[in-house]
């Protein structure tokens, strides 16, 4: 008998040592470490609103709703009552899929502070109960050709000038409405507002400081109070309902099952102006499933999106030249992530490091294979252009990073913590003044509008990752109606 009890003296001796902290086997980063990072890059990156920024936010969309409406009266192309997607986040952030290497290089703290995405419907095909099969005749995967066919002869009069047109050997015309030409129309419709807009300056108005046309995206930087914020805003198609070419991704199991129903996923989707890599610039959109990703956002936990808000910054720049991967790659692949790894695992709020060495480790897996599903249309690679030179030189970026993410992510705070810096020092200097809402005539009419902001803060808290719309009446531009899911308020 005695043999055993010191056997077990002496395990009890062993394990009464502390635990070896836990170590990342490539870099030998210790994993509590990169946690603390993780955390100090948020606080960071994710700023707490006051009252008077929040009335700003308010003060700059009620501006941008308000130029809309004027945008629709020009020559009444825009749908009268639209449904606008707004999402947090600029186009370079990742939050549509729009290919980058067109689009201007803004920095945060440089040239804005908070920044936007904006989808405006140019076209609406609403009206559809059965899944919406689209012209992918002439379109690689995960794009499409429209024809304005599906429209009534009033819609393709108004948009005519709009579309590129085939004439078939039977002797009838067809349109094929142009994402090139669409977005020159809007930028220059834009433009002419804002120039309208200009010559009657309203006190309390935001100041426009920058209009440019970056591809097919019209960026607009506004100058709110103390505040600078981008909009990002793209002329889409909207439709109700799903494509059919994505009708095989319902079948499969996800990680979204029995959080939220499949009525919310596939509410609705959109045709952005992107095209393929040896498309037709001219004829050639690219399928958006935009308000389905807001919808999916409510289901991952928040130790994997700081993980991923992170990993985005460091890629962001040490991945942008030449521009191959966007940071939609890495949100793609994160849902693939949620699809293949359970759901207790990722809901671990102490493994943020786990997953952000996991983003990594599967975004250069994916290049080192050139190979990135999309997450809706699994048939479509979105890294298939690319040549064996470039991904093998971003793979070789990545293993520098996967050899020291702590270095890498300490970097990332940096770059964060100046951004703010400038912000702040903007703000002491007083660039612009404090200003009411462009509605205000300079009374004691702003109270109304602060009761708003907070109305607005209330709700954005109380209905977190909700998908918010608004509906824009062109007759009443002083009203924006803001839908958060089906509610209006």
């Amino acid at each position: 008998m005695a043999a055993p009890l010191a056997s077990k003296a002496g395990c009890a001796g062993t394990n009464s040592k502390p635990p070896f902290p836990e170590l990342d086997f490539r870099s030998g980063a210790r994993v509590e470490e990169l946690n603390k990072l993780i955390q100090e890059f948020t606080k960071h990156d994710q700023r707490e609103y006051d009252d008077q920024r929040a009335l700003e936010i308010h003060t700059a969309k009620d501006f941008i709703f308000s130029m809309l409406g004027m945008v629709q009266k020009l020559d009444q192309k825009l749908p009268v009552a639209n449904e606008y997607l707004l999402l947090s986040g600029g186009v370079r952030e990742g939050v549509v899929d729009i290919d980058l290497d067109e689009l201007n290089v803004y920095a945060r703290g440089t040239d804005y502070d908070m920044d936007f995405t904006l989808l405006v419907p140019a076209l609406k095909l609403h009206d559809r109960n059965q899944p919406v099969t689209l012209d992918m005749r002439h379109s690689a995967l995960c794009h499409s050709w429209l024809s304005l066919r599906l429209f009534d002869e009033g819609t393709i009069s108004k948009w005519k000038d709009c579309c590129t047109i085939v004439d078939h050997i039977n002797g009838a015309t067809n349109y094929f409405f142009s994402p090139t030409k669409v977005a020159d129309w809007f930028y220059d419709s834009i433009s002419i507002v804002l120039s309208e807009i200009q010559k009657k300056p309203q006190r309390g108005m935001p100041k426009v400081e920058k209009v440019e046309k970056n591809g097919t995206i019209i960026s607009i930087i506004l100058g709110v109070g103390s505040s600078r914020m981008l909009y990002d805003i793209v002329p889409v198609v909207s439709f109700k309902g799903w494509p059919a070419v994505a009708q095989s991704w319902l079948m499969e199991n996800h990680f979204w099952d029995g959080k939220i129903t499949e009525e919310e996923v596939i509410s609705g989707f959109y045709l952005v102006p992107a095209c393929s890599y040896k498309g037709k610039k001219d004829n050639e959109w690219r399928l958006s499933f935009a308000r389905s990703e807001v919808q999916l956002k409510k289901c991952i936990s928040s130790s994997l999106m700081q993980a991923y808000q992170a990993c985005k910054a460091i890629i962001i720049k040490l991945l942008s030249r030449p521009k191959a991967i966007s940071p939609y790659h890495l949100r793609s692949m994160m849902l693939w992530a949620c699809d293949r790894l359970p759901a207790n695992y990722l809901a671990r709020e102490d493994y943020a490091a786990h997953f952000l060495l996991g983003l990594i480790d599967d975004l250069q897996h994916c290049l080192v294979n050139k190979m990135c599903p999309n997450y809706f249309i699994p048939q479509c690679n979105m890294l298939e252009h690319l040549s064996e030179e470039t991904v093998m030189l971003h793979a070789r970026k990545l293993s520098s990073v996967r050899s020291d993410p702590a270095e890498h992510l300490r970097t990332a705070i940096e770059h964060v913590k100046a951004a703010n810096r400038l912000t702040l020092e903007l703000q002491r200097r007083g660039s612009t003044t404090s200003i009411p809402s462009p509605q205000s005539d300079g009374g004691d009419t702003n109270q109304p509008d602060d009761r708003l902001a907070k109305k607005l803060q209330q709700l954005v808290t109380e209905n977190p990752g909700k998908s918010i719309s608004v509906f824009i009446n062109p007759d009443d531009v002083t009203r924006p109606h803001f839908r958060i899911d089906d509610k209006f308020f």
